[in-house]
């Protein structure tokens, strides 16, 4: 009966029928994009929040602070009072350079190397073994990292060389490494992937071994992405909070001796963050300051990042 009804109507009224029953469905098609436009808009309004309010505070910091001597003073000594107190911000941005020189010493070839062997040499059944326990390390909380470097790590230095102290640039620096070897390594591992096998063969063919494909084809065909990979990981370890904060100490000195206490940007801000400071100090708003600074920082880093990965990338 049914049939026989929708054999007589025309196509546009079948057309106008069914649009009827999907009135449901054309109402959610109508909601998405708004709702998916609002949740862009939100996460704009943030950043631009988070900027403008980390702007607006840095403005009275410096104006109660020189510019110049901000950036080029060689000492930082913020608790001290009155004249005695001196907010060169050079200690903080050689503890933190020194921090990830010695992360990216570590994570750099252990990354890439885990990369070469999970891409090129691993089989199937090793590869989905590996990366899982790769992404558990990822997934471990910074403080346990921390503690890690003050428990273990430290102690293990000790054991072999002399004059390290029990807050060192060392440990914190060699467990920042341990920690951005994931990411390096996952993302390395995705770009070689990515390379078609093809390009492989061809290099078998030729009579290349297996090593010879691994170094002298597939590592400069996915350069881009790990370029891109070992950068991210360079803002990682200049952001990374709680495991120089326990492990480093916190002696803001401009040196380039890893055994020794010195204090990064963003131990700095933990360490007035905690009470050490009044609201509406001069101290207070010195950590927007500092807060600035990481942010030039890390955002020249990604904006690094995206320029390396477009500017080499290989399209296949």
């Amino acid at each position: 009966m049914e049939k026989n009804r929708n054999e007589s109507l025309s196509v546009n009224e079948l057309i106008q029928k069914k649009k009827r029953g999907r009135s449901g469905g054309q109402l959610v098609e109508k909601l998405v994009p708004i709702l998916l436009l609002i949740c862009g808009i939100i996460s704009i309004f943030t950043t631009v929040g988070i900027v403008f309010t980390l702007l607006l505070e840095t403005f009275t910091f410096f104006s109660r602070v020189p510019f110049i001597e901000f950036i080029t003073g060689k000492e930082w000594l913020p608790f001290y009072s009155g004249e005695d107190a001196s907010y060169g911000i050079w200690p903080l941005i050689a503890g933190t350079l020194l921090i990830t020189v010695i992360a990216m010493i570590v994570a750099v070839p252990t990354g890439i190397a885990s990369a070469i062997y999970l891409s090129e040499y691993a089989s199937e059944r090793v590869r989905k073994l590996i990366k899982p326990v790769l992404e558990v390390l990822a997934g471990i909380p910074t403080i346990v990292y921390g503690f890690f470097a003050l428990t273990f790590v430290t102690p293990f230095l000790r054991s072999f060389i002399d004059g390290v102290s029990i807050y060192n640039a060392l440990s914190a620096g060699i467990v920042v490494g341990i920690m951005i070897i994931p990411m390096i390594a996952s993302l390395s591992e995705d770009a070689m992937s990515s390379v078609p096998n093809s390009i492989r063969e061809g290099a078998y063919a030729l009579g290349a071994t297996r090593f010879e494909v691994a170094v002298k084809v597939v590592l400069p065909a996915a350069i881009s992405g790990i370029v891109a990979s070992i950068v991210l990981g360079i803002s990682r370890a200049i952001g990374e909070t709680m495991i120089v904060s326990v492990a480093a100490g916190s002696s803001p000195r401009a040196t380039l001796d890893p055994t020794e206490s010195i204090q990064t940007m963003t131990a700095y801000i933990v360490q007035v963050s905690l009470g050490d400071a009044g609201y509406g100090s001069t101290i207070y708003y010195s950590i927007y300051a500092v807060g600035m600074t990481l942010f030039v920082f890390t955002l020249l880093m990604n904006l690094l990042a995206q320029y390396v990965s477009r500017r080499f990338r290989e399209e296949y």
